[in-house]
Formats: C-alpha cells, sequence, structure tokens
C-alpha cells in the first residue's frame, strides 16, 4: 500500500520575528525578502523541489510571492506551479499572503500578447488568475513601459482592475524617474494610489541610484528591489569557473559577457569583505540592496531549500560600518547586467 503523505502543518513560529517593511506610505506590508519564481519554478523544473521552497519559505517568514505571467519555462507555468501549491499547502493561509503577478512582456500571438494595452493587461490577468485558481491577486504591475500605448491607457487599466477586484494593488516595473512621475500622477488623479516599483538593483547594477530611489521617496511608493545577486554572479559559484548547470552556461537571461575578468575580480574583492563579515557573499549582497530605507523588500530566487536558507539568512546581519560601505563602494560599479534598461528608458505617449 502506497503511504499516505503526513499533512503539512506551517511554523506557528514564522511572525516572530517581524521582519518586514512598511511598503512607501500605503497600508501594504511586505517581507524583507520575497521569493521570486522568475527561475525554477517553471514547468520544465522539479515540482516537488519547488513545493519544498515555497512551504521553507513561508515557514520562515516569507509570505510575498512574486510571478509574471511568462515566468517558466514554458510561459505560464510558474503560475500552474505555485497554483498547485496553494491548493495542496498554503490555500487555508491566503489571507496571511501577498501574491503579485505582472503582464508586459509575449504571451500569446498577435498585436494584443503583449506590452500594454487595455485588453492585454486585462487578459492576461484573467488568465493568470486561472493558472493559479484565485480570485485576485494583492499586486498587479505593468511590467514595462509600452513605447506605443499611451501610459494613460496602461494606467487606466490597472485603475480599471482594481476597481474590479482583480487586484488589491498595483505598482510598474523598470520604469525611469520620469516615467515614474508620470504613471504615479495618472492613478492618483484616478484615485488609485500606485503603491509599488520593482526595479532590477545589486551591487552591480546601481542604476536605481540615479534618482529613481529619490523619485520614490518622494512620491511615498514602496520598492522592491529584483536580481539583488545579479542571476547568481553575486554568489560563491561563479570564484571558480562556469557550472555547467549554472545561468551562464546555459544562456538565457544571463549573458556570458557578464562575466568579463573585471566583473569577477570585483566580485572575488567583495566575497573577501563578506567573508571578513561572518556571511556569505549573497548574504552580504542581499543586506546590501536593504540598507537603503527605500527598499522595501529584497526578491530573491532559489534553486532548493539550501539556497533559499541561505539567502534568507541575510536577515542576521543587515548592519554596515561606514568602513565596509566604503570598501564595497570600490568594487560595487555598473557591470553591465541591467538588461532592463531599454524599457526604463522608454518614453509612451502621454
Amino acid at each position: 500500500m502506497a503511504e499516505v503523505e503526513a499533512q503539512w502543518m506551517a511554523n506557528p513560529n514564522r511572525y516572530d520575528d517581524e521582519t518586514w517593511n512598511r511598503c512607501g506610505n500605503s497600508g501594504l506590508m511586505l517581507p524583507k525578502i520575497t521569493l521570486g519564481l522568475w527561475q525554477n519554478f517553471g514547468g520544465v523544473d522539479v515540482y516537488e523541489t519547488q513545493r519544498a521552497m515555497i512551504r521553507r519559505a513561508f515557514d520562515r517568514g516569507v509570505f510575498h510571492f512574486d510571478l509574471a505571467n511568462n515566468y517558466g519555462p514554458p510561459p505560464g507555468s510558474a503560475e500552474e506551479n505555485f497554483g498547485k501549491v496553494l491548493s495542496q499547502d498554503l490555500g487555508k493561509h491566503r489571507d496571511e499572503l501577498i501574491i503579485s503577478t505582472k503582464a508586459g512582456y509575449r504571451m500569446w500571438p498577435g498585436p494584443f500578447g503583449e506590452w500594454g494595452s487595455r485588453k492585454y493587461l486585462i487578459s492576461s490577468l484573467d488568465q493568470s488568475l486561472k493558472r493559479m485558481g484565485l480570485d485576485y491577486v494583492d499586486i498587479f504591475y505593468s511590467h514595462r513601459v509600452d513605447p506605443n500605448t499611451p501610459l494613460a491607457e496602461t494606467m487606466g487599466a490597472l485603475d480599471q482592475i482594481v476597481r474590479s477586484g482583480k487586484a488589491l494593488y498595483v505598482g510598474i516595473s523598470s520604469y525611469s524617474p520620469e516615467m515614474t512621475r508620470k504613471a504615479h500622477a495618472i492613478l492618483k488623479d484616478l484615485g488609485t494610489p500606485c503603491v509599488i516599483h520593482q526595479p532590477s538593483y545589486s551591487m552591480m547594477n546601481r542604476w536605481v541610484e540615479g534618482g529613481l530611489l529619490d523619485t520614490l521617496s518622494d512620491l511615498g511608493m514602496g520598492c522592491i528591489a529584483f536580481s539583488p545577486l545579479a542571476q547568481g554572479l553575486l554568489t560563491n559559484k561563479y570564484l571558480n569557473g562556469v557550472p555547467a548547470e549554472s545561468r551562464a552556461a546555459l544562456e538565457g537571461s544571463f549573458q556570458k559577457g557578464m562575466l568579463s575578468d573585471e566583473n569577477l575580480d570585483r566580485v572575488r574583492a567583495l566575497n573577501e569583505i563578506a567573508k571578513r563579515r561572518g556571511q556569505t557573499l549573497a548574504q552580504m549582497a542581499i543586506a546590501w540592496v536593504l540598507r537603503r530605507p527605500e527598499i522595501t523588500s529584497a526578491l530573491i530566487g532559489a534553486r532548493h531549500v539550501q539556497q533559499l536558507d541561505n539567502s534568507l539568512d541575510a536577515l542576521n546581519n543587515l548592519e554596515f560600518s561606514a568602513e565596509e560601505l566604503a570598501e564595497i563602494d570600490k568594487y560595487a560599479a555598473d557591470g553591465g547586467l541591467n538588461l532592463w534598461q531599454k524599457s526604463s528608458d522608454s518614453n509612451a505617449p502621454a
């Protein structure tokens, strides 16, 4: 007779440390570290490993899970797998969870399969809800600026989505400071606040320090930083070569040009600083992103439970001395990692 799996019970002490931040001036709270399902949660990956990571994250106080319509591969499969975990394990905790998804990149053929039209955004969210088995998401994002659709239409669609009850909050991702101000103003006039921005940010990709973080602070918006580990560059993974199963070897979103000798020299120097702090490089990289008061949450990925635990242990030491920050600044420079810069610089019609 096959063994019956014991029912999973969430850790009753998962909120004891109160490791969360307020998202700008809103009532939304986010854990200091969020689990993103961008990589390793698709249909080509091992489902039980995904399930174990999601349960472990929740047991350790992570109540925000970040998705997008195109996450996989194949596109849509990360939402399907997350919906399965919800039905099996986390569904009874739905009112504790913050679940986010996005739309902006290509999902289906034809002119309404990507970008920022009202038709695409609303259709995409309807599909996302169906894949996850949800009535609503907590946060819905415009994943990128559409250079051809009026920004007023894109933001109007976000307003409509909130008013329809399909999302509680809305945000934007990879918008420039100028476009962020315009988007915020349109939504404010409509009566639906833009509460959060999701940009890339790491020690090797500091573009948000060139005006975006100041803009978010001025507007009272929160900020969740994705790719704080620079897609694995800011870990011990590439210190001694390129592992066969790494993102760089597989040539997906990680481009081999990121592994320049200059970048690797910087990473090795940063690793020595982390060692002196008693942290792994990944832990220091996450803590460094969280040092900024504008950052509500650091959005991480993970390949397995041990990697997840290592990243979450960054919360054990979030303090930096002035001397440490000055030394980090010697090596924390642009490494050509911002693949989303074109989107943030786009100037959609008014």
